[in-house]
């Protein structure tokens, strides 16, 4: 399949159902009271996708690989904000386990197109 658009790009649709959850999380009581932790994670997320569309519209393998870091990073930001969450048992213990797995989703599809991104590089 030619990549035409960001969003045919596999880790942007993860990435997007991953900030769909996280709002469904986000929005429930008591966790939407904590407004620092709600914007936090959900800020962490909207990153996550924000970072892949901004390094697709870079036109720069070097610097989309840079983006698709600060992505994988914006990942792991929102898995520690659910290590928070669920300590101030906004979440269950199943809540946590489920998201924090969609971000490691999140994280292995962009470790995979920035491995797709260096072989290019060095072809």
């Amino acid at each position: 399949m030619k990549l035409k658009r960001f969003e045919d790009l596999e880790c942007w649709q993860v990435a997007r159902e991953y900030v769909r959850y996280l709002y469904q999380l986000a929005k429930k009581n008591p966790f939407c009271k904590d407004l620092c932790l709600a914007g936090q994670i959900t800020g962490a997320g909207i990153s996550t996708m924000n970072n892949i569309a901004e390094g697709w519209a870079s036109q720069s393998n070097l610097e989309f690989i840079k983006f698709l870091k600060y992505s994988r990073r914006s990942s792991a930001e929102s898995q520690n904000c659910l290590y928070i969450a669920i300590d101030q048992k906004y979440i269950t213990k199943d809540e946590f386990n489920k998201r924090y797995d969609m971000a490691d989703r999140c994280i292995q599809a962009v470790d995979g197109f920035l491995r797709y991104l260096r072989k290019q590089q060095q072809a």
